[in-house]
């Protein structure tokens, strides 16, 4: 059974600044999902899942289906506010999304194989996708918990222009995952990295930690573990206008409850992303590089 790609790309882009999911960065108006579908397509996936807003999907559509129509089967999913449990209300003036953990619950009653989570403005890199399939072979029980993940050092995918969230992962010898904090105020100064508590204090980092880029390899049994997470959290943080759940959060609990076991698996290719628009040049530069190397044609589609 070949697995499904995720696509987390309902996000709103205000740090962006505009609907960065789909802005161009390859030479001929390739966006950097792009070039993660066709790296998935290269490595054996059998469909992608797109996990959207409703108020995108004429865009999303028109940009993907012509490419991918005859190539992999496609699919859409809504993210929105009012998809929660049965009986739970939420303030009226919530207008930020429940977090990726929701973004990939919504996906629930779509996907029954195993899939790969990833973040729609984030490069990956070929081989972490060919990393994972090798993994997920080997791992084929819809049931089965257990999960991995791409791991990236932290120095590696700190934007210039502002703080970053990453989930700070601590590992066991054999690379499995023992916890994973996300840090939603992560910061370089120089060659310096660090990040803030909610306290007001700062933590620093030698830049070598690793790192969740939200590039994960689930099977289906995660979707009944993020059932109820996914209704712990928001019976309680319903009336809240900015809490979030964040797949991090899940799996860390997972783990330590011993619910789950995650591999990590080495970063197959350089990580860049597009958080701010400043960070945009550079991702332009990077896929010209890796055209340039080979690894991609000029026109990805052709």
């Amino acid at each position: 059974m070949r697995p499904t790609l995720l696509i987390l790309a309902a996000g709103m882009g205000s740090r962006y600044g505009g609907l960065k999911q789909i802005d161009a960065i390859g030479p001929s108006g390739e966006a950097i999902i792009d070039y993660s579908i066709f790296d998935a397509i290269r490595a054996g996936f059998g469909k992608i899942t797109f996990i959207i807003r409703r108020d995108i999907e004429k865009a999303f559509r028109e940009l993907f289906e012509p490419k991918l129509s005859g190539r992999i089967e496609m699919e859409f999913v809504y993210q929105e506010l009012d998809m929660v449990p049965e009986g739970i209300s939420f303030s009226k003036d919530r207008v930020k999304p429940w977090g990726t953990a929701h973004a990939v619950w919504v996906a629930r009653n779509h996907v029954r194989e195993p899939f790969v989570v990833i973040n729609a403005d984030d490069f990956y890199g070929a081989g972490s996708y060919r990393s994972l399939v090798e993994y997920m072979a080997t791992n084929s029980d819809p049931a089965s918990t257990r999960y991995s993940m791409i791991g990236y050092q932290v120095k590696h995918t700190i934007s210039d222009f502002g703080s970053v969230s990453r989930g700070i992962c601590d590992a066991t010898d054999d690379q499995y995952l023992k916890a994973v904090v996300e840090r939603t105020e992560l910061v370089k100064n120089g060659d310096q990295y660090y990040y803030s508590e909610e306290s007001g204090g700062q933590v620093s980092l030698t830049g070598e930690e690793l790192v969740s880029m939200n590039i994960w390899g689930f099977t289906p049994e995660v979707f009944n573990q993020l059932d109820k997470a996914f209704s712990d959290f928001i019976r309680i943080n319903a009336d809240k206008l900015k809490s979030e759940l964040y797949i991090p959060k899940v799996v860390n609990d997972l783990v330590s409850a011993g619910q789950a076991s995650v591999k990590i698996l080495p970063a197959g290719g350089q990580w860049f992303g597009v958080t701010y628009q400043e960070d945009k040049p550079l991702a332009v530069q990077n896929i010209s590089d890796l055209i340039s190397g080979g690894i991609y044609p000029p026109k990805l589609w052709d």
